[in-house]
């Protein structure tokens, strides 16, 4: 008898790292309501099983997926702020870059954390608001660092009104050079507020 060789084509191993980054960009484009098991484990080419397996759940992938936009895609808030400008002029370069941060990609608007702290799913807009405060409190340190005390709760709330709104817009579609141009009017609001600050 001839023998018959029989080859067995395996399935690559699944990348669980891409997909973080492919459940990042659903999750930024549409919304963490919006994103259904079944759409990711379709993106991912993946049954159920392997999703919970690999992630614990859709919460668990999601969690992943913004510590991922933290470390590759988050507005360097920080680095916009260490600079020798006024406060002012820094926290308003800082609206400027986030306007065009947020209408960079037509495919992901906004900033992923600021929008999903308003999902529907409470427990995952707690987890959106959690990697928020790191942000908040870089900014909220700065301002600490640059305005009398009983200005700093007045001032915070004003630049993260701001840069939400910032991002609300872009997801609206507005564009870069109109949301610039309300960067630069916002900041003549901190000139003043900073200016009575000092005077304070």
């Amino acid at each position: 008898m001839k023998s018959v060789d029989t080859k067995i084509t395996r399935r690559p191993a699944f990348d669980r790292q891409q997909g973080v980054r492919v459940a990042q960009a659903m999750f930024h484009a549409r919304g963490y309501d919006a994103v259904g098991v079944a759409d990711l484990t379709a993106a991912l080419d993946i049954k159920p099983p392997s999703l919970y397996a690999a992630y614990g759940s859709k919460l668990g992938l999601f969690e992943r997926a913004l510590q991922s936009y933290v470390e590759t895609d988050f507005l360097p808030v920080g680095e916009i702020l260490a600079t020798d400008a006024d406060p002012a002029r820094a926290l308003t370069n800082l609206f400027v870059a986030a306007a065009r941060h947020y209408t960079r990609n037509p495919e992901r608007r906004g900033c992923m954390i600021t929008e999903a702290m308003r999902a529907d799913d409470a427990e995952a807009a707690a987890v959106a608001s959690a990697f928020g405060e790191r942000g908040s409190k870089i900014i909220h340190d700065y301002i600490v660092a640059h305005a009398s005390p009983e200005a700093v709760d007045r001032i915070l709330d004003y630049v993260l009104v701001n840069l939400r709104g910032l991002s609300s817009f872009a997801c609206l579609g507005h564009t870069a050079e109109k949301l610039v141009g309300c960067s630069e009017v916002a900041g003549g609001a901190l000139k003043a507020e900073f200016a009575a600050s000092a005077a304070g």
